[in-house]
């Protein structure tokens, strides 16, 4: 057969333009986060974090396919995309561009958050509790994120100077033991705990280990005014604040430090110190399982468990970029659960502190941030997002079976979010 010249210079030309494209496509790796595509979600956030730790660049895509990563092209990430499972797409650098052209548009409501590098992470927790003890401590291990346990002596001795993160284990920081006492003062495990608490205040220097939480509670608030980023969950978040609110004034029972509370210890709360709550009323009954009125546990007996949903708000990411962060997800509407302290009472929340997830109907906030000095604090309500109600001795919960959580993107959100490039506030 016979070829004309311009017929074999336009073979030679596709074919070269194939290889071109072949070399030159994948530029960058883009990880879906949206409700169909990603086949893991939170494991997808251990991959942004691992890739950030290896100096390579990444973005967040706000309100792009359910807050979508953008990273760096590199045979070392794609592979650890394949192993851990993570859904991801190669897009040339003309795609990428395109991309980031459709976010920067003023109709749309969309950015691009650049991820400078990974953050220091700490959790605050008894170094012999088991990761599924705590939501985050098990998501983080799932996700495969680094992290160190931290404890009382820890803090004490500043040790959180070396962090940027962290996050409160579940914890009573009032001395009350959890309030656990009507239903397990005569359970081995109890016994256990409250004797070694007490030893480790003594060891610490404390006649009691209210005293010693209270000192705990002080450096953690320090943490956070010098620019620290404080994430807390269930009863961590009640207990904080009443403990900063109570500095000075006894409100433990004779049961769990040796001697009565104070006369009249609710008119000497002072709601100034707190970060989050205000107005609220001690439960002063040393049997009942809960803390204060901030707590809505027993304030939602008409919500059932089928019908038991949050809701996440939605703010402008161009404008309102921190908030449009922290409530990155594949949906607007959350799965509640139970925990000892489940949600937040609409009225004892504190005017300059945005409520993110709540159920309007009752009046429930479940999810808010705030500023505290230089730095920030996100409380989340409940024990574990996949558990409805967790009880002592359930068993651990299986992440391997809920990889798109909702609930669970919510707390990899705010590990993820110290990593974002700080700008001056839009005012």
């Amino acid at each position: 057969m016979n070829f004309s010249y311009n017929y074999i210079l336009k073979k030679i030309l596709v074919v070269v333009t194939l290889l071109f494209t072949t070399f030159s496509y994948a530029s960058f790796i883009l990880i879906p986060m949206d409700d169909v595509t990603q086949t893991n979600h939170l494991k997808a956030y251990g991959i942004t974090f691992w890739s950030l730790e290896r100096g390579n660049t990444a973005q967040w895509l706000l309100n792009y396919e359910g807050g979508s990563f953008l990273l760096e092209d590199n045979e070392a990430t794609r592979n650890e995309c394949k192993i851990r499972g993570v859904t991801f797409q190669l897009i040339s650098d003309t795609q990428a561009a395109s991309i980031l052209q459709k976010i920067s548009s003023p109709s749309k409501n969309m950015e691009a958050v650049i991820l400078e590098k990974a953050p220091k992470i700490a959790v605050y927790s008894p170094k012999d509790k088991m990761p599924w003890d705590d939501a985050v401590t098990m998501v983080l291990t799932y996700a495969e994120i680094p992290f160190d346990v931290v404890y009382d002596e820890d803090v004490l001795n500043e040790k959180l100077l070396l962090y940027e993160w962290l996050h409160l284990h579940h914890e009573d920081f009032t001395g009350q033991f959890g309030k656990f006492y009507g239903s397990y003062k005569t359970a081995p495990w109890y016994i256990e705990q409250k004797k070694s608490a007490e030893n480790l205040a003594a060891n610490l220097g404390y006649s009691k280990v209210s005293e010693a939480k209270l000192a705990v509670a002080l450096k953690i608030r320090d943490f956070v005014i010098g620019g620290g980023f404080m994430f807390a969950m269930c009863s961590a978040t009640d207990s904080f604040d009443i403990a900063l609110s109570a500095e000075g004034v006894d409100i433990c029972e004779t049961m769990f430090d040796g001697d009565s509370s104070e006369i009249d210890y609710q008119n000497k709360i002072d709601y100034n110190k707190t970060f989050a709550f205000k107005d609220f009323t001690l439960v002063r009954n040393p049997i009942e399982y809960e803390f204060s009125s901030i707590d809505m546990t027993r304030k939602r007996q008409n919500i059932k468990r089928t019908a038991d949903y949050f809701s996440l708000k939605e703010y402008s990411a161009k404008w309102d970029p921190i908030p449009t962060m922290l409530c990155q997800n594949h949906t607007q509407l959350v799965k509640g659960f139970m925990g000892q302290t489940t949600s937040f009472d609409r009225d004892a929340v504190k005017s300059n502190v945005l409520v993110m997830g709540e159920i309007k109907l009752n009046r429930e906030a479940r999810y808010i941030h705030g500023v505290k000095g230089k730095g920030m604090f996100t409380f989340y309500g409940g024990h574990d997002p996949e558990d409805y109600q967790h009880r002592v001795g359930d068993p651990k919960t299986e992440l391997d079976l809920h990889p798109n959580s909702p609930g669970y993107r919510l707390i990899l959100n705010n590990v993820l979010f110290p990593a974002a490039k700080k700008k001056k506030q839009k005012t």
